[in-house]
């Protein structure tokens, strides 16, 4: 028993070793091709379709959110005992409806349209990544660069997953009256975590200044390394902050635990990178960007689908199980929503998109050899 321990602790920080030494090796690769990443994520903001992809997305989520406070103010078997669960799900758990209502088909029309304006997204975003460019005939100009396949591929990439990330920047603003937050109250705890949290947060911001003007690579490269190495020490300092020291620097009560509004987050996250790196496969084989979308939301949907079609299976059954396995909204009503973060689906995505991405750098390498 104590060596299957001691093996499992061994595994888990090579694991560790090799996760930061190819976090390492990616960053070093974006930093190179940096001029690739600010020109792919400078062409989301001037494209009308990512604003009006923004305010769809916006308004959908803010109809979730008014449908979850209602939930939240009703009592009975109508109350929502985790409002992120509700409002990202398409039918929540433990929740009787009467569609033949017009509040309880509001609900469920809503939840299938939040799902089908996330299953947009992904494919809407990355359509145009190399699709646009083997349509213009830009594609072999950007294989001459002097970056490899593997940065362009990463580029590309790291700049949709930003503005992915932008796009749920807004629904920030919900959660202070969905976790009936109050206000916080700040205090200087003088502990060596606390130091260290300051230390890093100090670290970033000087990275960032340092990164701002143009002031040579050298200035970039310490400003690149002031960054990890702050965020290191944030990551670290808040960590044991929380769970070492009694007294912390920054209090906020809560009357709904917080909890599962960062695995639901999560999940969402790692469900996006998911579907982003399928939708930048897609987009690397074909030459219409119409012809990229609809490929990449009809692969996509099967992770969508699966939760509904499971209704109408035999709960004992193996294809029951299989279904509930790949079903994303499923995971993020029964776990995630919930604050419950399954390593299985973590791995599921994870290795989805690290497949996708290295179908993808082969695909763009075929096209460098013809």
């Amino acid at each position: 028993m104590i060596a299957a321990v001691d093996l499992a602790r061994v595994g888990l920080v090579l694991l560790t070793v090799l996760a930061a030494a190819a976090a390492a090796l990616a960053t070093w690769g974006l930093f190179q091709a940096r001029s690739l990443v600010r020109r792919e994520l400078a062409a989301y903001f001037v494209s009308p379709i990512a604003y009006v992809m923004l305010a769809v997305f916006l308004a959908v989520v803010g109809c979730r959110f008014w449908l979850t406070m209602k939930q939240l103010t009703a009592s009975g078997p109508q109350g929502a005992e985790f409002p992120l669960q509700f409002l990202f799900s398409i039918l929540p758990q433990n929740q009787v409806l009467d569609v033949s209502k017009p509040e309880g088909l509001a609900e469920v029309l809503s939840g299938v349209a939040f799902w089908l304006v996330y299953l947009l997204i992904p494919a809407l975003l990355t359509m145009r990544l190399f699709a646009e460019e083997r349509g213009t005939g830009t594609l072999e100009m950007l294989m001459t660069a002097p970056v490899r396949d593997w940065q362009v591929v990463l580029s590309k990439y790291f700049a949709c997953f930003v503005f992915y990330v932008i796009l749920w920047v807004p629904t920030l603003l919900y959660l202070p009256v969905l976790l009936d937050l109050h206000a916080p109250r700040l205090q200087w705890v003088l502990t060596p975590w606390s130091l260290t949290l300051a230390a890093g947060l100090g670290a970033v911001a000087l990275a960032v200044l340092l990164a701002l003007p143009r002031l040579g690579t050298a200035f970039r490269l310490v400003s690149l390394a002031l960054f990890l190495g702050g965020a290191l020490a944030i990551g670290a300092g808040a960590w044991n902050h929380y769970h070492a020291d009694t007294e912390y620097l920054f209090t906020v009560s809560a009357g709904i635990d917080p909890m599962p509004v960062l695995s639901a987050y999560l999940g969402l996250l790692l469900a996006g990178a998911m579907f982003l790196a399928l939708g930048m496969f897609v987009s690397s084989l074909v030459r219409s960007q119409m012809v990229a979308a609809l490929v990449s939301v009809t692969l996509s949907l099967a992770f969508i689908v699966a939760g509904i079609l499971r209704l109408f299976l035999d709960p004992a059954g193996v294809f029951y199980k299989v279904l509930s396995s790949f079903s994303v909204p499923l995971h993020i009503s029964q776990d995630f929503g919930r604050g419950l973060v399954d390593t299985r689906f973590v791995v599921l995505y994870a290795s989805v998109a690290l497949f996708c991405l290295f179908l993808t750098v082969r695909s763009v390498e075929v096209r460098r050899w013809r």
